[in-house]
């Protein structure tokens, strides 16, 4: 290939729009320009590193057994009512009708539409397992689309289904394509960790998402100090403490005080000279069960997933303030659990013991001190619903979490029986007994990985790729176009790792070597060789390593496969 005759519109600036390092370095570099929020076109350069990721993704899935397919993006909406999700889905799914006014939605997954199929031409155990995928373009309509490709509203998804005859076969199943997951990630050099994760919309009952390891991730992931626990912030899990730490405190009598104007903790504890603690943090939710109570301590966050989920209500949000003033007569900042009457009050497990406590008073400017469990008002649970923290113990072995940043890549899920249940979807066992498969789905999002891939490996001068999914995997740089003898000398380079297999490309741009330079930085490509005078007066040529910046100098006809063994 020639730089000549290959489209790659480079930017010399950052864009305006462009938010994070991997949207302003895809931006720069030409491998993307922006049709519509959250819609993207992808270049020649860009689609030759999706291509190379989905290669290797169709190459380890097909290693674990899983068959290609490609299934319809536009979906009946009947589908969806059938499993139960076309009013649950939320906002994201984009509906449509047709012409005959028939309703139907663009896939932002395709659990309904697999299930379908393998229905309709699965009838007996013995054609199970099976396990289908497809690398395809969905939909999900995200009320902020941003970051680029990391979340856009149309993007390319590699999803895989797989169906069992029970449990036992879909532990296998879900075993093979985390071991696949893990070698495609490993493949594609990038730092990962898998970690539990909540299933979310999807369903299920068990789940992990493969995150890439990044400081400007923006998922935070819980992980122990000792031993492999690791998980997302909305999963990790806070264990209910065995014993309370101290001695009992004296219950002291409940006191109502004055906290004029005092509405957040900061302002309420400094004023009251106390700590954050000893506060109760009541928080007001509507949820499709009505409304409820939620209390955690002033020093912790509330976990709207862990909530919901204990709860199990499909519908979830904080209160409006209209509620909250109808339940507690009093303003936002201002709620507290005592005197509450026919709600639901759920505490987290940190308040556990606590004694003489301060909360809101259920009226404007008014906070209640040495309030007490039990005397002074009722929980119907403890249970664990806080975002864990830095220092809080392991679930598994006890000993002390981290957090780290990273980037959701992929994320794989054991689904049971919720939608071949709902949908249908059975087999004849041996005797002829009418059976539910046992489903899984995973998912990687080859755009978003591309992403994190730079997110993960960059530096001021632009993209540093992993030679897997580079664009380019060398390219050759003449200094000057116009000296016969130095374009000799490159040609034969070009042409020789080109015989050999090697992806390179030429520069054969009538430009200064140092535009050439930082255009081969800019896209990433692993491995720079310089055709100079040096190579015309003493037979050398310089390579240069992206990753590290280090300069060889190799002989011309030494050059190619030394840099073959580095790659």
């Amino acid at each position: 290939m020639r730089y000549s005759q290959f489209l790659i519109p480079t930017l010399r600036e950052d864009p305006a729009e462009a938010e994070v390092v991997s949207h302003k370095l895809m931006l720069r570099s030409g491998m993307i320009r922006k049709l519509a929020a959250g819609i993207y076109s992808t270049l020649p350069l860009g689609e030759r590193v999706i291509q190379k990721t989905a290669q290797v993704v169709r190459e380890e899935m097909n290693r674990a057994g899983a068959m290609e397919v490609t299934l319809p993006f536009v979906q009946p909406a009947e589908l969806w009512h059938e499993s139960g999700r076309w009013n649950v889905y939320g906002k994201e799914l984009l509906r449509l009708k047709d012409r005959h006014n028939r309703e139907f939605c663009l896939g932002p997954t395709h659990e309904e539409v697999i299930t379908d199929l393998v229905r309709g031409v699965v009838s007996s155990y013995k054609q199970l397992p099976v396990n289908l995928y497809q690398i395809h373009v969905k939909f999900r309509d995200e009320i902020r689309p941003r970051f680029g490709v990391m979340r856009a509203r149309e993007f390319i998804m590699k999803d895989a289904y797989s169906f069992d005859v029970n449990e036992k076969g879909a532990e296998v199943s879900y075993k093979r394509m985390y071991e696949a997951y893990s070698r495609i990630f490993e493949r594609l050099g990038l730092k990962f960790r898998p970690v539990e994760a909540d299933s979310g919309p999807i369903g299920g009952n068990f789940s992990h998402e493969f995150m890439v390891l990044a400081e400007t991730g923006e998922d935070m992931i819980v992980t122990c100090s000792e031993c492999d626990y690791a998980a997302n912030t909305e999963k990790a899990e806070i264990k209910k403490p065995e014993k309370v730490d101290g001695s009992k405190e004296n219950l002291l009598e409940m006191n109502r005080v004055e906290t004029p104007n005092m509405r957040t903790i900061e302002e309420v504890t400094g004023f009251l000279k106390t700590e954050a603690k000893k506060l109760i943090k009541t928080l007001v939710f509507s949820s499709s069960d009505g409304p409820l109570v939620a209390l955690v301590r002033g020093d912790h966050e509330i976990n709207e997933v862990k909530l919901k989920n204990l709860l199990a209500c499909n519908e979830l949000e904080l209160a409006e303030e209209n509620l909250i003033e109808e339940l507690t007569k009093a303003p936002r900042g201002f709620a507290g659990p005592v005197g509450l009457k026919d709600v639901k009050i759920v505490a987290d497990y940190g308040l556990i013991g606590g004694t003489n406590m301060l909360t809101g008073g259920n009226e404007k400017d008014v906070h209640i001190i040495n309030v007490n469990f039990d005397r002074d008002f009722t929980v119907k649970e403890f249970a664990d619903i806080r975002l864990a923290e830095k220092g809080d113990a392991c679930p598994r072995c006890g000993k002390s979490l981290s957090i780290t940043r990273g980037i959701e890549v992929g994320h794989i899920f054991k689904l049971g029986t919720k939608y071949s249940k709902a949908m249908n979807a059975v087999y004849l066992d041996e005797e002829g007994k009418s059976i539910e498969m046992v489903m899984g789905c995973y998912g990687i999002g080859v755009g978003r990985t591309v992403a994190a891939a730079i997110e993960q490996s960059h530096d001021k001068d632009g993209i540093i790729f992993p030679a897997a999914i580079a664009p380019f995997t060398v390219i050759v740089v003449p200094v000057n176009t116009s000296d016969k003898a130095q374009m000799h000398i490159a040609e034969k380079i070009y042409q020789e790792f080109r015989d050999k297999g090697v992806d390179a490309i030429i520069d054969d741009r009538d430009e200064r070597a140092g535009i050439k330079f930082n255009d081969a930085d800019m896209v990433g490509i692993p491995f720079r060789v310089t055709v100079g005078k040096f190579a015309v007066r003493e037979n050398s040529v310089d390579v240069k390593i992206r990753k590290t910046g280090e300069v060889r100098k190799f002989a011309v006809n030494d050059v190619v496969s030394a840099v073959i063994e580095c790659i």
